[in-house]
């Protein structure tokens, strides 16, 4: 494999191809028109433009993607995370082209693509599944009976979901055919399948997934556990590796079902299996996602392995060059991943230039971004900036290093999560690992973040501004008289 394409954009196929260059492979980059001067497109050895900036004019244009790779003697298809990245037929239509696809097969994608059929695979495995309905609702009044065995609250979920999209929680039995309608009407609107099923809520639950690497010749490890419990509207913002609350005995026995659940699909590459445990540390299978997570880095941290070379590793036909008991797992790292959004307002997302950026560096500390200073956050995709890690010998020192390093972030021109990441990172029940789902629930409180200032960050952005133009020598020099107008940082500076 000499040249790869990364169909995809911003700090994932950035971090792809850092990758594929450490590995002496060529790399290929996509875009939009919207990302024609974005990093990766720069960082790329060749670069082909889509269209236009929506994503069913580009990203998701999985037949212009094969075409050029093909007329560009691509060997490899990286899907990155998102967009084409767990299309089965996508994934088919590549090897077809006589192209390798960097991810699992078009059958082990269908068949936990789809959670009902995952289910299924499981329960072969003995894989321990929330108690719920079998299939797809289709008889209310079974819909029922099955909700009064398992007793209420229960989850209406979307077999083709994710991201809290067709998912419904119902506290009560009144209420139980009006959400269970709502949930099938979202599905199809976002998935175009109104599939849903019910599970028995978990209460206070813990969402703990585990990642799996599988080659082509039988071979299947784990590589630990990460602990996603800090979500808003049912999307993670904060993950970290190892959990908090996991025994060494519990931590393999996890590990072990998501291997067997790996084993239930015949699945090859990297792929994560995503666990729901109550307060009585019972856990459960929810899902598998057939592909490279946006948390991947800290396990990386913690093992030492680049999941990126491997997975190319695996889809050039290697076996995996590690057995389980050679995997280590060593200190604590944290990821907060860095939005476009206003945590004081619901986190609503923002757009607007990068006035400022500046990256924080230092030990343990790692920033995956596709972002420069000037450029503009675009609305066509989704909000995130980057994702901040930092890694320590164990969690507090993970966790204190974090807290320095979102402060030493510097991002001016659109407001960030980057202050709901340091409100974590102190508040008492991470600190004591003491939390679950619900923590934006029951512990944020928006009031307690500083408003955001455009005074100060238009102050900030001169001042930065002022300071580089110093450091490089290209202030002119002017006449003291007076009637030299100072520079507008000089005049704020001493109010």
């Amino acid at each position: 494999m000499k040249k790869i394409l990364v169909a995809n954009r911003g700090e994932i196929a950035l971090r792809i191809m850092k990758s594929a260059r450490e590995m002496g492979i060529a790399t290929v980059a996509v875009y939009s028109e919207a990302d024609r001067n974005a990093p990766h497109v720069q960082y790329a050895d060749e670069a082909v433009c889509l269209g236009p900036p929506p994503s069913n004019q580009s990203y998701l244009r999985g037949d212009k993607i094969i075409a050029s790779a093909q007329q560009l003697g691509v060997d490899g298809i990286h899907p990155g995370y998102g967009f084409l990245s767990e299309n089965g037929d996508f994934a088919n239509a590549v090897e077809e082209a006589g192209i390798s696809f960097i991810g699992p097969s078009a059958k082990s994608m269908r068949i936990m693509g789809d959670k009902l059929s995952a289910k299924e695979a499981a329960k072969a495995f003995d894989i321990p599944l929330v108690p719920g309905t079998e299939g797809a609702l289709e008889d209310p009044q079974e819909a029922m009976e099955v909700c009064r065995k398992i007793g209420f609250p229960v989850l209406v979920k979307a077999s083709a979901g994710g991201g809290g999209k067709g998912m419904r929680i119902v506290e009560k039995e009144e209420n139980l055919e009006e959400e269970i309608h709502s949930a099938i009407s979202e599905a199809e609107s976002a998935f175009g399948n109104g599939a849903v099923f019910i599970e028995k809520y978990v209460a206070s639950p813990r969402h703990i997934e585990v990642q799996v690497l599988c080659d082509k010749h039988g071979h299947q490890v784990h590589l630990y556990e990460r602990d996603c419990s800090v979500q808003r509207r049912h999307q993670k913002v904060v993950e970290e590796a190892p959990s908090a609350v996991l025994s060494p005995q519990l931590r393999a026995q996890m590990g072990q079902k998501a291997v067997d659940v790996a084993r239930s699909c015949d699945y090859v590459g990297a792929g994560t299996v995503e666990f729901i445990m109550d307060a009585d540390h019972n856990f459960y299978f929810m899902e598998m996602n057939t592909r490279l997570q946006v948390e991947h880095p800290v396990t990386e941290m913690v093992t030492g392995i680049d999941l990126v070379k491997e997975q190319i590793k695996v889809a050039r036909g290697e076996k995996l060059g590690f057995a389980q008991k050679d995997i280590p797992l060593q200190g604590h790292a944290i990821e907060v991943r860095v939005y476009a959004e206003n945590a004081r307002e619901n986190f609503m997302p923002d757009i607007g230039k990068l006035r400022v950026y500046r990256r924080p560096h230092g030990t343990g500390v790692r920033v995956d971004d596709g972002f420069e200073e000037g450029m503009d956050m675009p609305i066509h995709y989704d909000p995130m900036i980057a994702k901040l890690v930092t890694f320590g010998q164990d969690r507090d020192e993970a966790r204190q290093r974090m807290i320095r390093a979102a402060r030493d972030y510097q991002i001016v021109g659109v407001t960030t999560t980057l202050d709901f990441g340091v409100y974590v990172m102190e508040h008492p029940a991470f600190i004591s690992g003491d939390f679950n789902t619900h923590f934006v629930q029951n512990h944020f409180d928006p009031a307690s973040l500083t408003p955001a200032s455009r005074e100060y960050e238009e102050e900030a952005a001169l001042l930065t501004a002022y300071l580089l133009e110093e450091r490089e020598g290209e202030t002119r020099a002017a006449p003291q008289t007076a009637s030299t107008t100072p520079s507008r940082w000089k005049t704020r500076r001493t109010r």
